[in-house]
């Protein structure tokens, strides 16, 4: 195999991979694909946990806008199991500030 042939199968690789990157974007843009794309906002649903119950049936947490649904998962089809309103964001507490008069003792 020569310097012709590599050269050759390097091109023919770029440009395979070239047309699959440009079907993934016209894809994206048609809506074919999942996931948002920038400047469409926040998303609207979430996986938050997941739970193994044995090798083929799991429990999940999905949140949607302001509301949790507790699913079964399993071969046999999906369950609702309940609907709960999601928990408020954690606040973040502010640090507390120590003076140096009440960090050392006098």
């Amino acid at each position: 195999m020569d310097v012709l042939d590599w050269l050759r199968a390097v091109v023919a690789l770029a440009v395979t991979l070239s047309l699959i990157g440009i079907a993934a974007l016209v894809l994206r843009r048609l809506g074919m694909l999942q996931g948002a794309l920038p400047g469409q906002g926040p998303r609207r649903m979430r996986v938050m946990e997941r739970l193994s119950l044995d090798p083929r049936r799991s429990v999940v947490i999905v949140r949607v806008d302001s509301e949790d649904h507790v699913l079964l998962l399993s071969p046999f089809g999906e369950r609702k199991l309940a609907r709960l309103s999601a928990p408020p964001p954690p606040v973040a507490e502010a640090p507390v500030l120590r003076s140096e008069s009440q960090g050392e003792g006098a």
